[in-house]
This record gives structure tokens, C-alpha cells and sequence, in this order.
């Protein structure tokens, strides 16, 4: 397995949304020029942590995820405002934690990792698209979650977007986007987000 990871910086608002909630309109956002047909996407993320979630604890989370572009092993590092650094290595031939990301782990700790989770997660992913390319990637997720350790199974639909790689450079542009999209979400239905990520939602939290 390669030793560097690919690092990327996402910049995202989640959406709690009810199950039979139609999707957002998107005409009114600035700069979208198209939105593409929906893309299915299988993704299943098993979590790890210590005994004493003390990755948990201070805001990290590591997981095994397959299915979708991404697919692979990923570190999400602390989540600072709207943005949260994510570095991800190949999925390799086993299931086994690879020591180059036990590596990067040991700044938080050096403890055993054993299940904490299993997300699972039917996604429909829609590109919002400007003169210059992406500017958000949007997507519909019906999860499943099981709580490894008290066996507690969860269900739940919310909503994402998340910067691409044509989005707005400046914080008020930026600002401009995401004020468009809240209004275009609570047009539809949705509603702020309960949880700050889908493994808290697991966990309960």
C-alpha cells in the first residue's frame, strides 16, 4: 500500500430530511448552469475506534469504506467550521488495519482498534455544474447504521453538499452559495442537521 495519502478538504452542509421529501429545485443557485442525473452509489463503511473511543473523543474517525469513487481506506481528521481535512489510502487485500495509517493514528493514539460501527448507505449523487466545472456535488443518502458494540441498528435520510472543484474562491461567494442552497433545501422540506456526522448518528449522539 502507498504510503502517502491522498489528502482532501471537504467543505460541506448536511440536511436531516424525511423520507418521502421530493429534492430540492437548484435554478436559483448561483452560477449552476446543470445538475446531472442522479448516480447510484452502494457505499458500506465498517468504523474503528478504541476501546475508550478516544479517536471518537477528540473529533477523528477512521473507517474501511467500499463501494462508490472513493472507495478505501480514510482518516477524517477534526472537523473545523464548515470544512474537515480527509486523507484516504487504497483499499488493499484485507480487512486488516495497514500499519502506514496506524502510523498517522499514533498522534491521537497507539491503543488497539476493534469495530465501532457499520455504516451502509444507498446513495444517489448529483453533480451541480457551472461554466468552470463542479462547483458542489449534492447527495441523497438512505442509511443503515449498527452500533458494533451495543448492537442498537439506526435509519435515516439526509441530505449533503459538498464543495467541488469550481466553487466560489471567496468566503462571501461561498457564503452567497450556501445561503441559496439552505433556502432551496427548507423549500423542499429539509431542515438542519441533528448530528455532525453520520457515525455520531450511529453512536447515538
Amino acid at each position: 500500500m502507498t504510503t502517502e495519502p491522498q489528502r482532501t478538504v471537504e467543505v460541506e452542509r448536511k440536511y436531516d430530511v424525511d423520507v418521502q421529501t421530493p429534492l430540492p429545485e437548484w435554478s436559483g443557485i448561483p452560477g449552476v448552469v446543470q445538475v446531472t442525473d442522479g448516480e447510484l452509489r452502494q457505499l458500506d463503511a465498517q468504523y474503528l475506534d478504541t476501546a475508550d473511543a478516544a479517536l471518537a473523543r477528540v473529533g477523528v474517525a477512521v473507517r474501511r469504506r467500499t463501494g462508490g469513487p472513493d472507495a478505501g481506506w480514510h482518516i477524517k481528521g477534526p472537523r473545523q467550521g464548515d470544512s474537515r481535512l480527509e486523507l484516504g489510502w487504497p483499499l488493499g487485500n484485507d480487512e486488516e488495519l495497514p500499519e502506514t495509517i496506524a502510523t498517522v493514528l499514533a498522534q491521537w493514539t497507539t491503543e488497539p482498534l476493534t469495530p465501532l460501527a457499520r455504516i451502509e448507505n444507498d446513495r444517489m449523487a448529483y453533480f451541480l455544474v457551472g461554466e468552470d466545472g463542479v462547483i458542489a456535488e449534492f447527495v441523497d443518502d438512505r442509511v443503515r447504521a449498527t452500533d458494533a458494540r451495543s448492537g442498537v441498528q439506526r435509519t435515516w435520510r439526509e441530505w449533503e453538499m459538498e464543495l467541488g472543484p469550481a466553487a466560489p474562491a471567496d468566503e462571501a461567494a461561498r457564503a452567497a452559495f450556501f445561503a441559496a442552497v439552505e433556502d432551496a433545501v427548507r423549500s423542499a422540506g429539509g431542515r438542519d442537521a441533528s448530528s455532525g456526522s453520520k457515525l455520531a448518528r450511529a453512536l447515538g449522539f
